[in-house]
């Protein structure tokens, strides 16, 4: 079951744990059923990308990976 979560998209987060600990960024997504977001500019990975229409060599994309909840804490302002 999904929990309520009070940190919705759009809000401007700072991370408290993990390798971009003090990092801030505004959430580009919210997953409620495993209690992750996605903050601009932090978690990025390497992603291999196969060629399609859009990118005909495809390659190597940065990416923003799901971040725990409680991870982040919401920045208020």
């Amino acid at each position: 079951m999904a929990m309520k979560l009070k940190i919705k998209k759009n809000d401007i987060v700072k991370i408290i744990a993990g390798n971009d600990k003090g990092k801030s960024g505004k959430v580009l997504h919210v997953f409620p059923k495993t209690s992750q977001v996605v903050v601009e500019g932090c978690k990025i990975a390497k992603k291999a990308v196969k060629p399609n229409d859009n990118n005909k060599k495809g390659g190597w994309e940065n990416k923003e990976m799901p971040v725990h909840i409680s991870n982040v804490a919401k920045v208020e302002g």
